[in-house]
């Protein structure tokens, strides 16, 4: 079991050097990329909301 542990960290370190960590610069576009499609998808999920929000009071 010892030998199967030890194994497992070893191979976690190997793969870990086979990564390619993105640049600064890339990181950085690739966050505005995901704030900004967060804060479109928000900004659509509230005006449906307030859509249906207003649609169900007329209704009831």
């Amino acid at each position: 079991m010892k030998t199967k542990i030890i194994s497992f960290f070893v191979d976690i370190v190997k793969e870990m050097k086979k990564v390619t960590w993105p640049k600064r610069e890339e990181l950085r576009e690739s966050t505005m990329v995901v704030i900004v499609t967060s804060l479109i998808f928000a900004v659509f999920v509230f005006i449906i909301d307030k859509i249906l929000s207003e649609g169900l009071k007329v209704i009831f």
